[in-house]
């Protein structure tokens, strides 16, 4: 039996390799996947199962790591394993995206900000510090947890925005559970950001809310006049 898997195996790796993925039913892509964290065992049944209990295939990877191990087969190496795929996406594709990036219009921004965000599944908010043509400086993630928790203080965005020779700033913050849409607070701290940053020259471009693939632009609603 265990020749029988390891064939299976064989072929179906030598399959990825020549065509890629994008061919591949979702369960067999978790079935590969699944056979770096667990070397004997029917990986094929396994990731049907999983995909059967979460709805998806970004459902499995969604899960909490707890809820992953409450499924027969699925131990702490497999579970950690499934759980390092969004955040290695993400690590990917914001290392990607910062190379020589110039972020002059909000789908842009969008862009960049949605796929910082791929996985993540608490409130973070990051600044985003430009030069004047909208070159980006530096990317800093200032808080993580809800604004309530962590909040964010304009003067440590001033002087962050100063540190790095911002001439203009973009400030960033996710929606885990909800949808992309500004809140009353959101909008206070805006204000005060704008006020702020205008006392030492600096620019507030935007306050982007990011919730999944959506994006909202407070700049671009005329909520606040962030831009002069």
């Amino acid at each position: 039996m265990e020749e029988l898997h390891k064939g299976h195996r064989d072929r179906l790796r030598k399959r990825m390799l020549e065509k890629g993925l994008d061919h591949f039913e979702k369960h067999e892509v978790l079935e590969i996947l699944l056979y770096h964290a667990i070397p004997r065992c029917d990986t094929n049944e396994l990731a049907h199962r999983l995909i059967n209990t979460f709805g998806s295939f970004s459902g499995v990877l969604d899960a909490p790591y707890e809820e992953l191990l409450k499924v027969p087969g699925i131990g702490p190496v497999a579970a950690a394993l499934l759980k390092m795929v969004p955040q290695m996406l993400r690590i990917y594709l914001t290392d990607q995206s910062e190379r020589g990036c110039v972020l002059d219009s909000t789908m842009k921004l969008g862009q960049f900000l949605v796929s910082r965000y791929v996985g993540c599944r608490v409130e973070r908010t990051y600044l985003l510090s430009l030069d004047n043509t909208g070159r980006l400086l530096a990317c800093r993630m200032l808080s993580e947890g809800s604004l309530d928790q962590v909040p964010v203080i304009p003067r440590q965005v001033a002087e962050e925005a100063m540190r790095t020779g911002a001439t203009a700033v973009v400030l960033a913050h996710n929606h885990p559970n909800g949808f992309a849409i500004p809140s009353s607070q959101d909008i206070s701290l805006t204000r005060s950001l704008y006020t702020a940053l205008k006392g030492v020259g600096i620019s507030l471009a935007d306050h982007i809310v990011v919730a999944r693939e959506d994006y909202y632009s407070l700049a671009d609603a005329g909520i606040v006049p962030v831009r002069d």
